[in-house]
């Protein structure tokens, strides 16, 4: 398992619990806004963390932290990731695993050997709009369609999220996302945020008269959607 970051304390990052966050390298996208570009564009830049040094952090922090969130770049890429999650889980420690969707083989193990107790997926659009969003031609739309499928049948805890551009998004995103998602509990609208480490430049938040508008147009068909991280 190749690490690339350790976050040692998040109260954030795994709703309910107070947690570490992993942070794995590469990513199949390149989200324009993306803001962990180092690990997406230059992994090698990033120093690895043994995951044997990662274990004897956790092992000091038995009654201190409640879980791991794993969190990328994207996970999935990494074949041996169950087995990552496995003996995390092993260690006495709940896993949250945050995805794009585009590995759904790979999220079906996770779910039916339980090594997952909350899956967060990012939608990263409506259906249309999803080449320029991901900054890729082909973004493999089946896949994350049957991800999403896999995780709402699941019964695992779960949560879907779009972080919100407002050169990117429209109303158009939030009228075919409200379709595609009918009926989920967890769907959350967060706000763009400029980390200093983005793909590309040029890229802004939207006001809260912004996001409660399209906030209103997914709770036609998502009643407990919400908005996050808004100023």
């Amino acid at each position: 398992m190749v690490i690339s970051g350790l976050q040692k304390l998040t109260l954030l990052d795994y709703p309910e619990h107070t947690a570490c966050t992993v942070f794995t390298p590469w990513c199949n996208w390149r989200c324009p806004f993306c803001h962990n570009a180092s690990l997406v564009l230059r992994p090698d830049s990033q120093p690895l963390i043994d995951p044997e040094e990662l274990f004897a952090f956790l092992r000091k922090r038995h009654g201190l932290l409640d879980g791991v969130a794993v969190t990328g770049g994207e996970p999935t890429l990494q074949k041996d990731l169950p087995d990552f999650l496995r003996r995390i889980k092993d260690a006495g420690f709940d896993v949250k695993l945050d995805t794009n969707g585009t590995h759904p083989a790979m999220l079906r193990q996770i779910l039916s050997e339980g090594l997952a107790d909350y899956v967060a997926m990012d939608i990263k659009a409506g259906w249309d709009n999803y080449p320029a969003v991901t900054g890729t031609l082909r973004p493999g739309l089946e896949a994350v369609e049957e991800s999403a499928g896999l995780l709402m049948a699941s019964g695992v805890a779960h949560e879907f999220r779009t972080t919100v551009v407002r050169e990117l998004h429209t109303e158009a995103d939030f009228e075919d996302i409200a379709q595609w998602l009918r009926g989920e509990k967890r769907y959350f609208l967060q706000s763009f945020k400029d980390s200093g480490d983005i793909i590309h430049t040029g890229f802004s938040a939207c006001s809260r008269e912004e996001m409660e508008r399209f906030l209103a147009i997914v709770r036609r068909a998502i009643p407990d959607a919400e908005l996050r991280g808004v100023d």
